[in-house]
């Protein structure tokens, strides 16, 4: 904090500094981040003159973590480099992981297609014409098995991006593992399972809030208990900023969305500290640097205060863990080599912001799934942050800076801001049900769109610098009989297995969704005896009923 003589003495010569600059023209009228927050001329220690060291930043995996949340952040060990990956068949898929591990990936990150993220079988009529197209589709307990063939899972974490039917596919990779004689306790790694996210923004929902929230605390309750390596939930921000959010909103409406999951594990009687620690955070890391590196800085600041202030969480409950993906809607069609460098741009940020894993998008996205050399290409990307380019040799590296700092608490100011008008709504599942957050992302997509189409914000290559060219970098092709040969397998599969035990098993699980039961041992033991997603689902869809979102106008 500036003592009152040095404030005064600043403020003047400040002022002088001003009157100066403004006989300089600038190249606009006005400068703002992406999302449309005034930037200033020049940031000095007035910007941050109230702060307080220790209480607003403190020191690295100290509470209140704002400068991160280890003691020796990326000098101890670098982030996780977690490619997200899946497309076509099972098969397909697994050579890609294979491809990828060789290559230096350290952790799995799995795409599901779009029948599978719906609670779909290949088969169902629903599906038709969407196997493959959006990820791995994943019917059966014999498709994890291919999967994740030749692949040592209780050696590698597994990030799933599963959130509607996520209790039954993470059911099904349990089962795998204990197949294989692994015990559950070795097994590391993520589900999505982030429904509310789902009901806001990506709209790969099933079944109505109360009975989808009784799923993810059973997850939590038997994470904590059976698989205490596995972060039983990724609340997910990322979408949010896919759907046209704001850095801000996708922070807040993030955050709000975590403190309801842990409000709704307490109801359920679970003890903060023992669930707690083991969930993890998705944010998105778009265009502009600055102010997503002062939004990943807030998000650990008001997470710790609000598990220790507002729930009385431990140290390691107060951690805010987040994986990053670079913004997929930030990719263009047009001169797609552009997105290597808008990736590295972001990734950057990610790193900055001190992100513990890390997904870069590759060039060909807002084309075609990607090809080998675009997924090598950004991969290769984070190898070059993290062992070329200096910035994980200190922790933090720009905390301090006048700008970075003000950012921050100008990002976090906003976010209760919104935790205010949730609140007063009646908190997330009340504000979900009266539009107020589709309204908010969609005004902010359109404005962000608006300016855009009035050139007013620049996309090289879209508005501006734009060339006619035909596209010559290579596109990934799937195999076009791997639909075939996923029917067919589950059609032998339903012909081969126990169908006798299959419908016992679904019947118990019915019984037990009835009531209040955990769900979870009866989820691994339908799908160990080979129910298909579809099946397990449809039993559940039946108890639970369907989910449609409520008419916006």
């Amino acid at each position: 904090m500036l003592g009152q003589r040095k404030k005064e003495e600043l403020e003047r010569k400040a002022s002088q500094w001003d009157v100066k600059s403004q006989l300089f023209l600038e190249r606009q009228h006005s400068f703002v981040t992406t999302s449309g927050v005034p930037v200033e001329r020049l940031y000095t220690p007035l910007d941050t003159a109230e702060m307080d060291y220790l209480q607003d930043l403190g020191f690295p995996g100290e509470y209140p973590f704002t400068r991160g949340v280890h003691y020796t952040g990326y000098r101890g060990k670098l982030w996780t480099m977690r490619m997200f990956a899946g497309f076509g068949s099972a098969e397909e898929t697994n050579a890609r992981y294979k491809y990828l591990l060789e290559h230096g990936e350290t952790g799995l990150s799995v795409a599901f297609d779009f029948p599978t993220l719906n609670g779909f079988d290949t088969s169902d009529p629903e599906a038709r014409g969407e196997f493959g197209k959006c990820g791995v589709g994943i019917s059966s307990l014999a498709d994890m098995e291919i999967l994740f063939d030749g692949i040592p899972i209780d050696e590698i974490t597994t990030s799933m991006t599963i959130n509607g039917p996520a209790a039954v596919i993470w059911a099904m990779y349990l089962a795998n593992a204990q197949k294989q004689g692994i015990p559950l306790e070795k097994l590391g790694g993520t589900i999505q399972n982030d429904i509310l996210k789902e009901y806001m923004a990506q709209n790969a929902f099933i079944f109505p809030p109360k009975p989808s929230m009784r799923l993810i605390v059973d997850t939590f309750e038997f994470g904590m208990k059976r698989v205490p390596r596995w972060n039983t939930i990724s609340i997910s921000g990322y979408h949010i900023r896919e759907a046209g959010a704001t850095a801000v909103q996708e922070l807040a409406f993030t955050l709000a969305d975590g403190l309801a999951y842990v409000q709704a594990g307490i109801d359920r009687g679970l003890k903060v500290d023992d669930f707690a620690p083991r969930l993890s955070f998705f944010f998105n890391c778009h265009n502009d640097f600055f102010e997503e590196i002062a939004k990943f800085r807030a998000a650990r600041r008001i997470w710790g205060r609000e598990m220790k202030e507002r729930f009385n969480g431990g140290e390691r409950a107060q951690w805010l863990r987040f994986h990053t993906q670079t913004a997929g809607c930030s990719l263009t069609a047009q001169q797609p080599e552009n997105n290597i460098v808008r990736t590295t741009i972001q990734a950057l940020a990610a790193v900055l912001g001190g992100t513990q894993s890390l997904h870069t998008n590759s060039m060909d996205e807002a084309l075609a799934l990607p090809s080998e050399k675009a997924v090598t290409i950004a991969l290769r990307t984070q190898q070059i942050i993290g062992h070329e380019s200096g910035v994980a040799n200190t922790i933090d590296p720009l905390g301090g800076s006048y700008f970075v700092e003000h950012l921050t608490n100008q990002t976090e100011k906003a976010a209760y801001e919104y935790f205010a008008k949730i609140d007063s709504l009646g908190g997330v599942i009340p504000a979900l049900e009266a539009g107020f957050f589709h309204r908010e992302i969609a005004d902010s997509a359109y404005r962000y769109q608006q300016e855009i189409d009035s050139k007013k914000r620049t996309v090289v290559g879209v508005n501006d610098y734009v060339r006619d060219e035909p596209i010559t970098i290579p596109i990934l092709e799937m195999d076009k009989e791997g639909e075939r040969r996923q029917l067919e397998r589950l059609s032998r599969l339903r012909r081969e297995r126990d169908n006798e035990l299959v419908s016992t098993r679904l019947e118990a699980l019915r019984q037990v969704a009835l009531g209040n039961e955990n769900l979870m041992p009866y989820l691994i033991d339908a799908v160990g005896a080979y129910a298909t997603l579809g099946e397990v689902c449809g039993v559940l869809r039946k108890v639970f009923g369907e989910y449609r979102l409520p008419a916006m106008v």
